[in-house]
């Protein structure tokens, strides 16, 4: 079988670990950039490569020829898979429908925006309808991709992570005791949470919290955080190598999300043996057990997040252990190996 694998770059190294993986049941593979298949752009290309069929992209489907296709991303590339009726599998790692819904709500946009917004929409409902295989990566948009396409096939994918490449190297010289939270600010839905940080740093004068991460919504975040003495910002890391030096560093790891799904900086820092306090959101209660591989938190409660916190300073032992449980239930359950034994069940299901 020979499979074309279609991802923004900046997913590329996840997905290659992804690919290799599949090999060993005889899955030829080509990793390739979806926003990579259109031609030399011109001032009109913006738009008129929405109507006709790239050049880039018919050479890949001539030479390659994949029996099917799996993408990250719902968008023109997909449409053009499914004009070509070559099977498209769609992997979801977010709530697609929450986080449109949140940007219209808090976004001012022209006419012309919306219209293509509008556009996008309705490329993206069709290739939902006409994919062959949805994959989500918990049950949380299982649910939501049930009720919103009762006969599409669905596949339960968990994100997947090589333990070898989580392994302690070397650290960076932060003060002590620290939490450390590693998240982008590109959705607002996710980002909103961290405006809970400042409750939570004034219960707490003697650690400092980092944030490595940046965002469209960076600055909107970084005028209330940057108030405090005990906060520093580190922008974004190099991953996976600097973002491994960062959690190896740290002495508690801390999510403040509004939005997720499964997100895998959890799965990182679970393999660095870290302790983690996280928001309740998504599938997070899926790869957290809570009280016993890290802590969940309801969202919007920062008295509980002060109180979690707390407990994982003060107390080492009760820090190690959690962290220990965590790497333990990481290293079980999400690994690339069963992840992809789990995705090829799923491709050769024959039922809904």
């Amino acid at each position: 079988m020979k499979l074309l694998i279609a991802a923004d770059k900046s997913r590329f190294h996840n997905l290659k670990q992804f690919a290799d993986e599949l090999v060993k049941y005889g899955i030829e593979y080509k990793l390739i950039d979806d926003s990579d298949i259109y031609d030399p752009p011109n001032i009109f290309h913006k738009y008129t490569r929405w109507f006709k069929t790239p050049k880039k992209f018919q050479k890949i489907i001539t030479e390659f020829k994949p029996d099917a296709v799996f993408t990250e991303r719902y968008s023109r590339f997909s449409l053009l898979i499914i004009k070509n009726n070559i099977p498209l599998w769609i992997y979801m790692g977010g709530d697609h429908w929450t986080e449109k819904k949140q940007f219209n709500e808090i976004t001012k946009i022209s006419l012309f925006r919306k219209i293509e917004l509008w556009y996008k929409n309705k490329i993206s409902e069709k290739c939902f309808r006409e994919s062959e295989i949805i994959f989500v990566d918990d049950k949380y948009m299982e649910k939501i991709i049930k009720n919103r396409f009762p006969n599409k096939k669905i596949g339960l994918m968990f994100q997947g992570i090589k333990e070898s490449e989580w392994i302690e190297n070397k650290k960076i010289i932060l003060k002590h005791p620290c939490v450390g939270i590693l998240q982008r600010a590109n959705v607002w839905g996710k980002t909103e949470e961290m405006l809970m940080l400042p409750k939570i740093m004034e219960a707490f004068p003697n650690i400092t919290f980092y944030w490595a991460g940046d965002g469209q919504y960076r600055d909107k975040i970084l005028s209330e955080l940057k108030k405090y003495k005990n906060f520093e910002w580190l922008g974004s890391l190099e991953y996976p190598n600097k973002v491994r030096d960062y959690l190896a560093s740290i002495d508690v790891y801390l999510l403040l999300s509004g939005l997720d799904t499964s997100p895998h900086s959890v799965l990182e820092a679970g393999l660095m043996k870290k302790a983690i306090v996280a928001t309740d959101v998504g599938g997070v209660s899926e790869i957290i057990i809570d009280g016993e591989t890290g802590f969940v938190i309801e969202k919007g409660n920062y008295k509980k997040y002060i109180e979690k916190i707390s407990i994982l300073i003060n107390d080492e032992k009760k820090r190690k252990e959690i962290g220990n449980n965590e790497y333990e239930y990481v290293k079980n359950n999400f690994t690339w190996e069963i992840v992809v034994k789990e995705f090829i069940s799923v491709i050769n299901r024959k039922n809904i």
